[in-house]
């Protein structure tokens, strides 16, 4: 179909295989146009709705409502592919590195023989990706720019680089299960998992993680800041006393840190529904610890005071902080217990429940249930780019039977599955709004909590979105009788309410709630899932450190313990090199910063037409502004804190969920 004012109302431009949409160029809502206009709409909306369909069906996710297939509209560019394919090369070339070390030097001739055969292939991939990369590094350079690259998304060129970046997936697997049948002439050692880094850096974290402060730092600006409460009594069943408190934390007293607000709680009871998996005979282990951490009088980082390793503390006492030779490995494996918790928490809770699988629903409504032309549709799109593509390949690949989730996580893949489809299910939009997700958990007070590097940078980036929103929706929403007036947003509404499953969504009845809304999708997409995606190579890489299983039970005392006992909860070596490859790649691709709107294919043109929004002085301008100041406000506070944290700099924020 075609509107009888195309050139005015969207605006678009051709490749072979379809059409590249762009934001309108004079958005419009429905109670504003002639009813021919709004048969138009419809009839553009009915269009769309048969490519963009629903299911609850996907075995690896029964439940979770999902785009039934990849659209053309959502496939990833080219210039993602490239950075993608770069990433794998890189991790790859590191694994042919490893190979040589004397942990993987063993081999039978069998093994080696199917190991050469694959970096032979992969020698094959990465001159096959440098054909590509130079034939687009030649049409850059020269004239005939634009018809060549279009030639090129016309052509088999995607294509290609999808076929290449199966490929290094199927060549990882095929040595890494070489690297599994031969574990047990592998010796595990703190050194030999930094051994894992040979052409890729050894991240920080290897060195500093039995630290009790980074432990304790990890809970404010780690992968996982989500968890920490705010807590005015002690749960019953972690009854750590006044003497234990004391002691951690130099003379403080326990009642007095209560009353002012200064003790904190990470609980993961909610990993109950996890159930213990088994991986080549060898059992593996879930945790569902508690961890209590508190803000010293007139400090501001907090310190870790105690460690339960289970619910029961009849069966779990409550340990301290100790470098006692008696008492120090027991302190050790609490914390790696910690650990492994918190990474099943973050990955199946956080991470892909609470930003890949939210962010899907609303994009599949709003493709739905907004025509092109709707104000919202061109505000939103931009921040769903390569969401679809990705959960797909995530449901393909990692999170189903005999992926990375099954092999390094503790819990069996089908409890794993259930985690997420929980966690998304209850996942509650308003409640978990940033501002309103830190009053909820008690974390909002800078005096109580000084540092939280998380909390403090994302209300700026919140803001700044706020902002943009607001200036927006203003321009094409007069009044409240606007918002309550348009019969898309309704059914939008609606459908992310009902088909998609996201609980809480209610009907908007003012600006100011469109205005939050749009603010939560915009943040879920961008900065949260930077937040919590990004930590994943600096700091979850390292296995000792951050892993998804535990090898052997929770320890019920902390006396008594060696090194070579608390060495034995880390993976087989085999699954160490498994964790860095996969998690290098989830946390190394960075693609489109928040503020850049494009269109996903080349050349790349603006997204925003409507000259009131792009205009120098306007609300985009105005939206760029602001993410420079906050990433300058950021960098001040980096050089003023002991540890900088850097997932929120706008800079280092994609736009969408794309990896």
């Amino acid at each position: 179909m075609s509107f009888e004012n195309a050139s005015s109302i969207i605006a678009n431009h051709t490749v072979a295989g379809g059409v590249v949409k762009r934001g309108a160029s004079n958005p419009s809502l429905p109670q504003n146009d002639t009813p021919e206009q709004r048969a138009q709409r419809r009839e553009q909306i009915n269009a769309t709705s048969t490519v963009y369909q629903w299911t609850t069906d996907i075995a690896s996710l029964p439940g979770v409502p999902l785009a039934t297939h990849v659209p053309p509209d959502d496939q990833p560019s080219i210039e993602w592919w490239f950075k993608v394919l770069e990433v794998g090369i890189a991790i790859l070339e590191n694994v042919k590195a490893v190979l040589l070390k004397p942990i993987f030097s063993g081999l039978d001739e069998a093994a080696k023989t199917i190991v050469s055969d694959a970096l032979e292939d992969f020698s094959q991939v990465t001159a096959k990706v440098e054909t590509l990369r130079e034939k687009h590094r030649v049409a850059n350079a020269g004239p005939g720019l634009e018809s060549s690259i279009e030639e090129a998304v016309q052509g088999a060129d995607i294509d290609e680089m999808q076929s290449h970046d199966s490929a290094l997936r199927d060549i990882l697997t095929v040595i890494i299960d070489v690297l599994k049948s031969e574990e047990a002439a592998h010796t595990r050692s703190i050194e030999a998992y930094r051994d894992l880094y040979q052409t890729l850096p050894v991240p920080g974290i290897a060195y500093t993680f039995q630290d009790d402060d980074q432990f304790a730092r990890l809970r404010v600006a780690g992968p996982n800041p989500m968890l920490l409460q705010g807590i005015d009594q002690m749960p019953d069943n972690f009854p750590v006393t006044a003497a234990q408190y004391a002691s951690a934390m130099g003379g403080d007293t326990l009642a007095k840190a209560l009353a002012e607000g200064r003790v904190f709680l990470c609980d993961y009871t909610d990993l109950e529904v996890l159930v213990a998996g088994v991986w080549k005979g060898h059992a593996k282990y879930v945790y569902r610890p508690m961890a209590l951490f508190a803000v010293p009088p007139g400090g501001s980082s907090l310190k870790t005071v105690a460690i339960q390793c289970g619910q029961d503390n009849s069966q779990y006492p409550v340990m301290t902080p100790s470098v006692a030779s008696s008492e120090k490995w027991g302190w050790e494996m609490a914390k790696f217990v910690v650990q492994v918790a918190d990474c099943n928490y973050h990955e199946l809770f956080v991470h892909l429940a609470g930003t890949h699988l939210v962010s899907e629903a609303i994009a599949v409504a709003t493709r739905r249930n907004l025509a092109e032309v709707h104000p919202l549709w061109s505000l939103l799109v931009p921040h769903f780019e390569g969401t679809l593509f990705i959960n797909n390949l995530a449901v393909e690949t990692l999170i189903n039977k005999g992926g990375p989730i099954d092999d390094f996580f503790g819990g069996t893949i089908e409890s794993s599955q259930l985690a997420a489809v929980q966690a998304r299910l209850s996942f509650d939009f308003y409640k978990k709004m940033t501002p309103v997700d830190f009053a909820e958990r008690g974390v909002a007070d800078p005096s109580c909590l000084p540092d939280y590097p998380y909390r403090d940078d994302a209300l700026l980036v919140w803001d700044a979105i706020h902002d943009w929103a607001a200036q927006y929706i203003n321009i094409y929403y007069a009044d409240d009788e606007a918002v309550t007036g348009d019969s898309e947003l309704a059914l939008w509404v609606s459908s992310i309410a009902s088909e998609g499953h996201i609980v809480g969504f209610k009907p908007i009845t003012s600006r100011a709630q469109l205005i939050d809304v749009c603010t939560m999708i915009i943040f879920t997409a961008s900065a949260q899932h930077a937040a919590v995606n990004f930590p994943q190579r600096t700091l979850m890489t390292f296995a000792p450190a951050v892993t998804g299983a535990g090898w052997t039970a929770a320890p019920t005392g902390q006396t008594g313990h060696s090194k070579g006992e608390w060495i034995e909860y880390m993976p087989p070596m085999s699954l160490g090199l498994l964790q860095l490859s996969s998690l290098e790649l989830l946390g190394s691709v960075y693609y489109r910063p928040l503020g850049d709107y494009c269109t996903n294919r080349f050349p790349y043109k603006p997204w925003f037409q409507d000259p009131v929004i792009t205009d120098d002085e306007g609300p985009l301008a105005r939206f760029q502004a602001g993410l420079r100041a906050v990433e300058s406000r950021i960098i001040a506070r980096n050089q003023r804190r002991m540890h900088p944290y850097v997932y929120l700099q706008p800079s280092q924020i994609p736009t969408s969920t794309n990896i």
